[in-house]
C-alpha cells in the first residue's frame, strides 16, 4: 500500500460515519479519537521508514493534536527526530512516551538504542535492562544484543559474554552478536570458536570494515594466506579510509 492510498483511507475512514450517518461525526467519540491517533502514527511510521522525516511529522502532528499524551506518537516522534539528528528533541518525546508507558519492552529498547547511539552507555544499558524485565517481549533477544554490545562499550567484557550467549540461545541468527562474540573470543584467544562466530556472521550478512579486518586476522592465525589476501583486498576497495584499513596496514 503506498502512502497516498493509506492518506485517503484515512480520510474515508474518518469521513465514513458523516456520510452513512448524516450528523454523526466520528471524531466525537472516544473510539473515533482513538482509531485516528492510532491512523496517524501509523501513517507517520510509513513516512519514516521511507525515509520523509518532514512528511512524518505531519501525521504525527494530528496525532498528538487528538492526544498530546500518547505513549506511540511521542515514541515515533522521537524516533523521527533521531534520523534528523536532534537528539535533545529525541531524548524528549522519548520520555514523554514512557512517562505514559514505563515498562513498554519497544520504546525503552528503541531509547536505550538512541542512547547508545549518542554516547551514553551507563543510561542505555539502564534502559536495555528494563526492557530485558518483559520476558514475553518478541524481539527480547535484541535487547540482549543490544545489553551485550553496551556491557563491551563499558569494559565489561564477561557481562558482554554473557548477554551475547544470552542473545544467540534466543536466536541463533544475529549477526551483531555473532560478530561481537568472534571479536571477544579472539582477544582471549579463543581462535576455534571466534572462526566458528565468524563463519555464522558471514553467512548471515555482508561484510563490513570491522568485520573484514577480523577475517584477515583469524585467516593469518589458520595461515589461510589467499582468504587473508582476500580479505584484505576487500578491506582496502571498499574501505580504504577507515580506521581498520590503517590498522591492517601497520599489521603487515
Amino acid at each position: 500500500m503506498t502512502l497516498r492510498v493509506a492518506l485517503l483511507l484515512l480520510f474515508v475512514s474518518l469521513s465514513a460515519g458523516c456520510v452513512l450517518s448524516g450528523d454523526f461525526n466520528p471524531m466525537k467519540t472516544s473510539k473515533g479519537r482513538d482509531e485516528a491517533r492510532e491512523a496517524y502514527v501509523q501513517l507517520g511510521l510509513g513516512y519514516l521508514q521511507q525515509g520523509m522525516t518532514e512528511r512524518a511529522k505531519v501525521p504525527l502532528k494530528k496525532a498528538l493534536e487528538l492526544d498530546e499524551s500518547d505513549a506511540d506518537a511521542n515514541a515515533a516522534l522521537a524516533l523521527v527526530f533521531q534520523a534528523e539528528m536532534e537528539p535533545e528533541l529525541a531524548d524528549q518525546h522519548y520520555r514523554k512516551a514512557l512517562a505514559v508507558r514505563p515498562s513498554d519492552a519497544r520504546i525503552l529498547n528503541n531509547y536505550g538504542s538512541f542512547l547508545f547511539e549518542e554516547k551514553r552507555y551507563k543510561d542505555a544499558y539502564q534502559r536495555f535492562e528494563q526492557a530485558a524485565a518483559d520476558t514475553l517481549y518478541p524481539e527480547r533477544s535484541r535487547v540482549f544484543e543490544n545489553l551485550g554490545m553496551t556491557a563491551a562499550m563499558l569494559g565489561e567484557r564477561d557481562l558482554a559474554r554473557q548477554h551475547l550467549e544470552k542473545a544467540l540461545r534466543l536466536n541463533r541468527q544475529q549477526p551483531r552478536a555473532l560478530l561481537e562474540m568472534a571479536e571477544l573470543s579472539f582477544e582471549d584467544r579463543h581462535y576455534v570458536p571466534a572462526r566458528d562466530y565468524y563463519d555464522r556472521f558471514s553467512l548471515l550478512s555482508e561484510q563490513n570494515a570491522r568485520s573484514l579486518l577480523l577475517g584477515v586476522r583469524l585467516a593469518t592465525v589458520f595461515e589461510d594466506r589467499d582468504k587473508a589476501a582476500s580479505y584484505g583486498l576487500q578491506l582496502k576497495r571498499l574501505y580504504p579510509g577507515s580506521p581498520e584499513y590503517q590498522q591492517y596496514l601497520s599489521e603487515q
